[in-house]
């Protein structure tokens, strides 16, 4: 039996002729110049079980498997296992060494969002972790990824009013040089719903489905959503009623009986403000306003 060699497996993606391939590389050891090597692909069926989807003898220190579509398709986890043979018998051979898993697909991070109803922004990258092909002549090198929302409630069974807002509705992962363990990216901003209502801590997914695409490997690939839960903050409120008596948010009372416009509220972080109009609702008995329309965005 061979020693230990420290073969250290490691996968890479590669286009091949325009097609998306997993690449296993090895070292080979200097003190073992005959040496041959079987490779086995395999990929994650359930947790903590591998199915066997090639095998490899080679003198190379390299093998390759190809993204088909079938037996190795996006969304999968693929590890390689290198074991090491003296090349004149097969009774010599190392302990096989598996390569840490590669996730072949697209996927979000993070993975998960807390956030809260304070109308701030989180950045979500969606990226690819395999080259994104050219398939045609007529076709960009790109990637168009629908995004949408769906929000859990309480109650999973009946989905509820928005609860998350998406800057784009769309993005597109166009086709870049791989670099740690991205080949194509693409960001959007995740901002909690402020929706004035007390109802706890509610649960949105995020999905993103490619649209558009004639390649069954990228046209078959729904990426695993991204979970957002959001933490229920309570509403600040405020008052113009009657003629006009006016309650701020810090609960501070005045009352204003002048005939106009007027700027209730205005926020000096966000797009939010709400204008008053208030006319002459006493006559000649008494000098009296009453609101009488009203304008917010």
């Amino acid at each position: 039996r061979l020693t230990s060699l420290s073969l250290q497996p490691v996968i890479t993606p590669e286009l091949v002729q325009g097609r998306v391939h997993l690449k296993c590389t090895y070292s080979h050891p200097p003190s073992e110049p005959q040496l041959q090597y079987v490779v086995l692909w395999s990929r994650l069926s359930s947790p903590g079980e591998r199915e066997q989807i090639h095998r490899e003898t080679t003198l190379e220190s390299f093998s390759y498997v190809e993204m088909d579509g079938t037996s190795l398709r996006l969304g999968d986890t693929v590890f390689c296992t290198v074991t090491a043979f003296t090349r004149d018998t097969s009774e010599q051979q190392s302990l096989p060494e598996d390569s840490k898993g590669f996730y072949a697909g697209i996927k979000f991070l993070p993975e998960s969002l807390q956030i809260a109803e304070d109308g701030k922004e989180h950045v979500l990258t969606v990226l690819s972790t395999v080259p994104i092909a050219c398939p045609g002549q007529d076709d960009s090198c790109k990637i168009t990824l629908q995004l949408s929302t769906k929000d859990l409630g309480k109650n999973s069974q009946l989905p509820g009013p928005p609860n998350i807002a998406l800057s784009t509705c769309q993005v597109d992962l166009l086709q870049a040089p791989c670099s740690e363990s991205s080949c194509a990216a693409a960001t959007v901003t995740v901002t909690a719903m402020t929706d004035f209502a007390q109802d706890g801590n509610r649960v949105s997914h995020i999905r993103a489905e490619p649209v558009g695409q004639r390649d069954l490997l990228w046209r078959a690939h729904t990426p695993k959503d991204v979970k957002v839960t959001v933490q229920d903050l309570p509403t600040g409120n405020c008052y113009s009623f009657t003629d006009p008596h006016i309650i701020t948010f810090d609960g501070w009372r005045y009352d204003n009986y002048k005939i106009g416009t007027f700027l209730l509220c205005q926020s000096v972080s966000r797009v939010f403000e709400v204008h008053v109009r208030q006319w002459d609702c006493g006559g000649h008995r008494s000098a009296t306003a009453c609101n009488c329309g009203v304008a917010a965005r």
